[in-house]
């Protein structure tokens, strides 16, 4: 198990006062999918990252822990 959350998908949505439900219908995933991306229990695909980042108006590297 990872000790690092790996992205911050969770705090760019809060930041941007959108919620995981609206994401995964921009994105054409269900909201099971982008819950478990917030959580970080999975990882989104880099293409899946740039669509995110598109989306919300934000640079990729916003989504994404140092």
């Amino acid at each position: 198990m990872q000790d690092k959350d790996l992205n911050r998908l969770k705090l760019v949505l809060v930041e941007k006062k959108r919620t995981g439900l609206w994401l995964s219908e921009q994105l054409g995933v269900s909201n099971t999918t982008v819950s478990k991306w917030c959580s970080n229990i999975t990882q989104p695909t880099l293409p899946t990252l740039d669509k995110i980042a598109e989306i919300l108006g934000c640079e990729k590297r916003d989504l994404i822990n140092d």
